[in-house]
Formats: structure tokens, sequence, C-alpha cells
């Protein structure tokens, strides 16, 4: 028990009194920027790849938007994040001569990897919804793309709006491995804490503590937000 007290004394002593607590906050600004912004990107990657994956495959450059599509998704699933990470900011960025910052270089992948996941996440929200409402739409003179965008899609993202929570969640605790390409985040944060006291007990204690807290407050939103949707549905 002493020693554990030791132990949290020493993180007090660099967290407050040294400093240490600025260095977290760079670290949590940093993953809520990437997980938030990699979110949106993919949200919209990933509705454009299931609208072209959906759509009727009557048209050539449909067909040819479809592989491609097919094609993304299946490179992004199936190779790890830190790799896609690593091969983007060490292979490609240097290859084609453009200069990335590490925070807008895992934003970026981020958002790409993401689309991938969100596209079929919304392709099955879309599908869950019943096909009379694009006939609805197309029979009173609205176009394919926007009877999918002011009609069907609104109605799949209530069906998928749990997952989309969880895809939030992971790209959380996935900001973690951004430290291989320099970006200063909560993972990078305690581990410079530890590391400036030789304890990293505590350090990670306290980080595993910051990301239960961030997922719990998460969910308890989803929540908050499903409860508004099914409240306006009744409404009707």
């Amino acid at each position: 028990m002493n020693s554990f007290m030791f132990k949290v004394e020493k993180f007090l002593d660099i967290f407050i009194d040294k400093g240490g607590y600025k260095e977290v906050l760079i670290g949590l600004q940093n993953t809520m920027i990437i997980a938030v912004a990699g979110l949106l990107i993919g949200i919209v990657i990933g509705t454009l790849i299931a609208t072209v994956r959906v759509m009727p495959k009557y048209k050539r450059v449909v067909r040819v938007l479809d592989k491609f599509c097919s094609f993304y998704v299946a490179l992004f699933r199936g190779t790890p994040m830190v790799v896609q990470l690593l091969v983007f900011y060490y292979v490609m960025l240097p290859l084609i001569g453009i200069k990335m910052s590490s925070v807008l270089v895992a934003i970026t992948v981020f958002g790409l990897n993401s689309g991938a996941y969100i596209s079929e996440i919304m392709r099955g929200g879309i599908l869950s919804v019943d096909p009379g409402q694009m006939e609805g739409g197309r029979s009173v003179g609205l176009s394919y793309g926007t009877t999918m965008m002011k009609i069907v899609i609104p109605q799949a993202v209530k069906n998928i709006l749990p997952t989309m929570g969880n895809e939030f969640i992971t790209l959380i605790k996935e900001t973690s491995i951004v430290s291989f390409v320099g970006a200063k985040d909560l993972y990078l944060a305690f581990q410079s804490i530890g590391s400036g006291t030789y304890e990293y007990m505590v350090p990670y204690l306290v980080m595993a503590i910051i990301y239960i807290v961030i997922v719990c407050l998460i969910a308890l939103l989803i929540k908050v937000m499903e409860r508004r949707l099914r409240k306006s549905d009744r409404g009707r």
C-alpha cells in the first residue's frame, strides 16, 4: 500500500507540480480531433460508397464505380489501421513529395479507414428501409439521388445510430496508435509522464480511466439521441 501511495505521489508531482497535465490536455484534444474528424470524413465517404453500391447496375459507369468501391472497402477492411498509418506517412507522402503534420495524417487515415466500415454500416441501413420509400419518392418526380439523400438515408441513419456510436468509440480507442507517426495523443502524453518518473502503473491506470469516461459519455449521448428519435417517431 505504501509503495502504491509513493507511486501516486510521484505521478501527482509530475502531473500537477511540473505541468504534466498540459501534455495530457494536448493529447486529449488531439485524440478527440482525430476521432471526430475521422468519423465525419468516414460518414461522407461511407455514405457515397453505400449509395453507389445499392444503385441499380444498369449503366456501365455505375458498375465501374461499384467495382472501385468494393476494392476500396476490401483494402481498408483487410489491413490493420496501424499499417495504413505507417504506409501513408512513411511511404506514400515521401513518394509524392507532400508534407503533412502527423495529426493531419492521422485524421486522413482514420477518415479513409472509417469510410470503408461506415459504408457497410450505411449500406445495411439503406437496405433495411422499406423499398416503397424509394418508389414513393420517384413517383412524385424526385430523382434517384434526391430521394436517396432526402428520404432513404435519413431513415437509414435512425436504424444504424447505435452502430455508428460503436464506430466512434472504436476510433477513440484506435487513436492510441497515432504515436507511431509522432502525433501526441493521450497514450503518448501518459507515456511521457511515466518515463519522467520511471513508474508507469499510475499513469496508465489514469489513462485507462479517462478512456473509460470518454466511452461512457459517448454511449450516454447515443442513448439520449435514440430516445429523442423514438419520441419523434411516436409523435408523428
